[in-house]
């Protein structure tokens, strides 16, 4: 565990990463966010994140990593396969946002050991 909060902290100094923000995130640091009636870019789709319910767009193309397959697993343990609306994502948006980050630096290749870590402790706390 000490291992993970330590690679997550290095992931979250860097520079290296570009991710589409959270509206609220992006909202605090005075750029235009997504609207919530605003339409999401091609190929992309909102997530709603932790308690918080937390906006954030994310590529489709994510979905299908091994990281996303546990969250949405996840989701429909907690929420049912028969959720109207919104996709929701029970974890904290802290660890969500390091997640993006992890597969924005390492391109989303599953053999980094940032994304094997994050991937481990998923699979502890989601038993």
């Amino acid at each position: 565990m000490k291992s993970l909060i330590r690679r997550l902290a290095r992931v979250a100094d860097s520079t290296q990463y570009h991710l589409l923000r959270s509206e609220l995130r992006t909202r605090r640091r005075g750029s235009v966010p997504f609207r919530k009636n605003s339409g999401v870019p091609e190929g992309h789709l909102p997530v709603y994140v932790g308690e918080e319910m937390e906006r954030f767009v994310v590529s489709a193309e994510l979905l299908n990593h091994p990281i996303f397959v546990k969250l949405l697993n996840k989701s429909a343990q907690e929420y049912g396969y028969e959720q109207k609306g919104v996709l929701r994502i029970p974890c904290h948006v802290f660890l969500f946002e390091r997640v993006l980050e992890a597969l924005s630096i390492n391109g989303g290749v599953s053999d980094s050991s940032d994304l094997q870590d994050i991937l481990s402790y998923l699979s502890d706390e989601f038993r």
